[in-house]
């Protein structure tokens, strides 16, 4: 059974796509960048600043289908300066405790928005 997951804790999708679809006790999240969920607007800033509003749109989304970061199965980081890297580390590890998911990391040339990284999850209950 497929549910859509929507929240206004998180910025409305700017496209043609959901926040987030659960099936069956799979979630998958779509690709999160640093907007204010509130203005819509890129929160501009540090790696630091926009990768903490990124996850924090991630977390929005995760409570809103009942669930939490405990429940990250994987990640896709997309990052626009791989130089960028031990500074978007340390604040997407501090989101997660014991319980670490995959995930890949690559250097894309441009991201939507011109953020500086962007971040997609599945997971599961």
């Amino acid at each position: 059974m497929r549910e859509i997951i929507s929240t206004t804790a998180a910025p409305a999708a700017v496209g043609p796509y959901s926040q987030a679809v659960r099936f069956d006790n799979l979630l998958f999240i779509s690709g999160q960048i640093a907007l204010d969920p509130k203005t819509g607007e890129v929160v501009s800033g540090s790696i630091e600043t926009q990768t903490e509003r990124v996850m924090e749109n991630m977390k929005a989304i995760l409570e809103a289908s009942g669930m939490t970061v405990q429940n990250v199965l994987k990640c896709t980081c997309f990052l626009k300066n791989m130089e960028d890297f031990a500074r978007f580390n340390s604040v997407y590890g501090s989101y997660f405790a014991e319980v670490l998911p995959a995930r890949e990391t690559v250097e894309v040339s441009r991201l939507p928005k011109d953020v500086l990284v962007e971040i997609s999850a599945v997971c599961g209950s």
